[in-house]
């Protein structure tokens, strides 16, 4: 299972906000998760994405084509992939790894963790 960190900037937009786009690829990604294929978190600055690589790759060429759906001749896409292969490790799995080790963390919950749930 791979994890992915992807962004899509739209370029040449009629306005700074990107709100819009970012609701399509949102709605793509959430027909996704409907099959059962992937996992998927909003951020404030990107989109963090759980599945098999073959698939998560699929995804992001579909929603790298959101935004000239709606227009827009260029679009830059930012992609981190981290595959790991000796053990399946979920997005939560990633955060506890690095909690367990902080021992000042108090123990109740973040208030960013409940977007991973």
């Amino acid at each position: 299972m791979a994890i992915i960190d992807v962004t899509v900037i739209p370029i040449g937009t009629t306005s700074p906000s990107v709100s819009d786009y970012v609701a399509d690829i949102q709605n793509i990604l959430k027909r996704y998760e409907a099959e059962g294929k992937i996992r998927f978190q909003l951020t404030p600055m990107n989109t963090l994405i759980e599945g098999e690589l073959a698939v998560l790759l699929e995804v992001v060429q579909a929603i790298h084509e959101a935004p000239f759906n709606k227009g827009i001749q260029r679009v830059a896409t930012n992609l981190r992939i981290d595959d790991r292969r000796d053990k399946k490790r979920t997005m939560e799995d990633k955060v506890k790894a690095v909690e367990s080790k902080l021992s000042w963390l108090c123990r109740r919950e973040p208030a960013w963790l409940p977007f991973l749930k």
